[in-house]
């Protein structure tokens, strides 16, 4: 059974970080249609003011954040003691599980410095766990050629080219594709996991369905679906396993409950959030969806 579009989400202006801005393609209002994805945020811009103020020092638990730079340069550091550089074509996969404190710091850039942050829930039984990060450059992200289609693979399988990511607590694939204008693309998918695609250029039809830029396509459930471009059309593509659980969502903590959202934030106000390897303190400013 071919999936057909189930539902076209726009993205909404949003003001995030230390006043960063950016483009809301799905969130908190959005829960639990995309589970298990959370939120899919679009930034990008030319004027470094719009992004320089970044996100200074704030924690995480309970979730998976997926930091994929198409162009420009990101600085991070967290309470791990992990330090680098997210550069143009790079990705950052980290999983905060039981509690990680980071910062990511945009950096000026010549030209329309843009990127996409996408969070994966984690399910109930792995919420705790270890945190740990994984820093993957251009260079260990492959690009298979398909069907006249160019797929960047961060996530999954495309003709039997695994992308780096291995070790995926959620079964996620998360691919980069740009279909040529006229060309029609189609791809096979697990029939129950929630399948979208978010049009960051271009104009074409995905199931039938005509779809231009910053619109995200939410799927029915299939076998698989066709995309056609009409002119070059970029997008990215994301399915996931579903977990089905309840969601308690405080800013950038994500639980199953109320009552694990408290003891979360009573830990950070008592720091004991984590057992930190480098002393950071994150801001008293917790971001609200």
């Amino acid at each position: 059974m071919q999936r057909t579009v189930k539902e076209i989400f726009h993205v909404r202006p949003t003001l995030e970080g230390a006043g960063v801005k950016l483009k809301r393609v799905f969130g908190f209002y959005e829960i639990p249609k995309f589970d298990p994805f959370l939120l899919l945020d679009h930034f990008g811009s030319q004027n470094p003011a719009d992004y320089v103020k970044g996100f200074p020092w704030h924690p995480h638990r309970g979730i998976e954040t997926v930091t994929y730079m198409l162009t420009g340069e990101v600085n991070h550091g967290d309470s791990l003691g992990n330090k680098g550089v997210i550069r143009s074509g790079d990705v950052q996969w980290m999983t905060a599980g039981s509690g990680i404190i980071h910062q990511e710091m945009p950096q000026r850039y010549n030209g329309v410095l843009q990127g996409f942050q996408l969070w994966v829930n984690l399910p109930a039984q792995q919420k705790m766990m270890n945190p740990r990060y994984r820093g993957l450059t251009k260079d260990d992200i492959p690009t298979v050629e398909s069907q006249g289609a160019t797929i960047k693979v961060i996530a999954g399988t495309i003709d039997g080219v695994p992308g780096p990511v291995k070790d995926l607590v959620v079964d996620v694939e998360y691919l980069d594709i740009t279909i040529p204008a006229g060309k029609t693309f189609t791809r096979k998918t697990t029939k129950e996991y929630t399948t979208a695609m978010y049009i960051r250029e271009g104009k074409g039809y995905i199931a039938n369905h005509a779809v231009e830029p910053q619109q995200c396509a939410l799927l029915t459930e299939g076998d698989g679906v066709t995309i056609k471009a009409q002119d070059t059309l970029r997008l990215l593509f994301i399915s996931g396993n579903p977990l089905h659980e309840p969601i308690a969502w405080g800013g950038p903590i994500v639980m199953n409950t109320q009552t694990q959202l408290n003891q979360a934030f009573q830990e950070l106000e008592a720091e004991t959030f984590i057992a930190q390897r480098e002393r950071v303190k994150p801001s008293t400013e917790f971001y609200k969806q």
